[in-house]
């Protein structure tokens, strides 16, 4: 089977390309951070209320007039509380002062940014590319899609029919790809996971390596025109990995001050509550119960969930970035997860 089939080579779409449920990668990256870390709480908080409705000694008699459990957990979050949230506030900060430096260092920087849209604007002969991530990724993915099909067109007249499957299955994978995902980047604002979403459902590596593997097995049969053509297609790929690369930078960066707003935010009512259980909690104090649960368990269970949410905050925005940071580790034609190839290395 050729290498060009679509059912040798690895999926386009980042769920196709990873051993993951749908489920388990939406989770991961897809939905809402604020929404996962919830879904986390109210399971801590049943899992807390079950446990204490199973316990064999009531929580008022356990505890005692001192209230010396209740006051170790309690004190405990305290601390957690407070050197967590700066230690992970001070990272982020760490991580986000490599935007700062002297002015020789910020005009190096500026520089090499304009280096690269001249190079892009070169390459897809306009006089200004699009300033917003999505716009500009959409044009070098119709610009892919122009050369691609150029490509086509150059082999149309070739009499080698194995080279001309070859490049028309490879052409139809990845015009359809950039269709998708041009159409995925519609209407899609940056700052949101939406655009990165999109562009990582772009195989770009497997297309470069495809293409040169293609070209290096059919050179004999080449022509000038044809040998130009994939010249055309692999430079707009190679412009694809850095760009997608840098605006997955600047999302990480933007996701961290996020963060860093969100545990700041949080921290400040874990803390109330916290420090409140260890002051003022007296568990004799509260009577009654509700749909059959003591109140002493459910007052208990909720100050201890309402502690831990500045830790599951950072759950939920780690859990993303991680995911993403492991599946996009290479650049370029390097492909780090298992494929289907069979061809053997001379």
């Amino acid at each position: 089977m050729s290498e060009s089939d679509g059912s040798a080579q690895p999926g386009d779409t980042m769920r196709e390309r990873v051993d993951e449920s749908r489920l388990k990668l939406w989770i991961l990256m897809e939905a809402n951070r604020w929404l996962v870390a919830a879904v986390i709480l109210l399971a801590v908080f049943a899992a807390l209320v079950v446990l204490g409705v199973l316990d064999p000694s009531p929580l008022q008699q356990y505890i005692g007039p001192s209230d010396d459990a209740v006051d170790t957990v309690f004190q405990g979050f305290v601390g957690a509380i407070i050197t967590g949230v700066t230690l992970v506030v001070t990272l982020n900060q760490l991580v986000l002062s490599q935007e700062l430096g002297p002015v020789g260092d910020q005009q190096s920087r500026m520089e090499g940014a304009m280096q690269f849209r001249r190079e892009v604007e070169d390459a897809l002969d306009v006089p200004t590319a699009p300033p917003e991530p999505a716009s500009f990724m959409q044009a070098l993915l119709e610009e892919t899609k122009s050369r691609a099909n150029a490509l086509a067109d150059a082999v149309d007249e070739s009499r080698d029919e194995d080279l001309k499957d070859e490049i028309g299955s490879y052409v139809d994978g990845l015009t359809g790809n950039a269709d998708e995902v041009s159409d995925t980047l519609e209407d899609t604002q940056f700052g949101t996971f939406d655009v990165l979403s999109a562009i990582l459902n772009f195989n770009y590596s497997w297309k470069i390596f495809l293409a040169r593997k293609i070209r290096n097995e059919h050179a004999d049969a080449l022509t000038d025109e044809v040998d130009e053509a994939f010249d055309d297609i692999i430079e707009s790929l190679t412009f694809f990995g850095p760009s997608r690369e840098h605006f997955k930078t600047l999302y990480f960066q933007w996701e961290l001050v996020n963060l860093s707003r969100a545990m700041l935010y949080t921290a400040v009512p874990a803390l109330v509550v916290t420090i409140s259980m260890i002051i003022y909690f007296d568990a004799k104090a509260i009577p009654g119960s509700t749909f059959g649960i003591s109140n002493d368990v459910l007052t208990v269970s909720l100050a201890s969930t309402i502690a831990i949410v500045p830790f599951i905050i950072l759950l939920s925005y780690i859990l993303r970035i991680a995911t993403v940071a492991k599946r996009t580790l290479s650049i370029g034609p390097f492909i780090l997860r298992e494929t289907k190839r069979s061809d053997e290395l001379d």
